[in-house]
């Protein structure tokens, strides 16, 4: 997936979860965080982000925060991306499959319904951003609809489905996934249980641009 009319920046503040400010040559603007995290590690006052302009001219800010620096690390946090480049890359994961975005099943509405010959398959994707000493985990914050959505990948399965849970990492280069048990033990529990009823787990790291991110190679996943 690519973006246009990428601009570069310096984080100052961010006063709520969707909304920060940036210095982008010389000026103070308002923009739009493309992600309701937490993602305090990331937005720290001075850091480099990227950012995309908005050619709407009935809104509120004119641009969408969208790729932050980490130290040396680039990392996308644009909570939009991952089902973008995961639609990108199912086909080569299920090339005779038909795939389409977003399926309700039970109380729960999916990323992605495939169908492959005699197989259903339920998808879900998770973005990942939060990295620490090469691993990648996530929740950054505690998510019952994470929780929900797991718990409904394990229902599917019951009811004959194939089901996923697709890790899709916003950077490069991470050691292993594991789920964040120090914030939300509970989705890590919840993890351990789909993944022993059978709902296949994943995890890819992705190739990062400022412009661009696309799915690079599967990665350990550690529960």
């Amino acid at each position: 997936m690519r973006y246009d009319n990428i601009v570069q920046g310096i984080f100052i503040e961010r006063p709520n979860r969707f909304i920060a400010y940036a210095d982008i040559n010389g000026r103070t603007e308002k923009c739009h965080v493309r992600n309701t995290g937490r993602c305090k590690e990331l937005l720290v006052k001075g850091c480099t982000v990227w950012l995309e302009r908005s050619d709407s001219p009935k809104r509120s800010t004119g641009y969408d925060l969208v790729a932050v620096k980490k130290g040396e690390r680039l990392i996308n946090m644009d909570s939009l991306a991952p089902n973008k480049a995961a639609g990108e890359f199912l086909p080569k994961l299920f090339p005779d499959g038909n795939i389409r975005a977003e399926y309700v099943y039970g109380d729960s509405r999916f990323d992605f319904y495939i169908e492959t010959g005699k197989r259903k398959i339920l998808l879900e994707v998770k973005g990942v951003t939060l990295e620490s000493d090469g691993a990648a985990m996530f929740p950054d914050a505690p998510t019952e609809r994470g929780i929900k959505h797991v718990n409904g990948l394990i229902n599917a399965v019951s009811e004959g489905f194939e089901a996923y849970l697709m890790f899709v990492i916003q950077m490069n280069g991470v050691k292993y996934f594991a789920p964040n048990i120090e914030t939300h033990p509970q989705f890590g529990e919840a993890l351990a249980r789909a993944s022993e009823q059978g709902v296949k787990l994943l995890a890819y790291d992705c190739n990062v641009t400022p412009e661009s991110m696309e799915i690079n190679k599967e990665v350990k996943i550690c529960l």
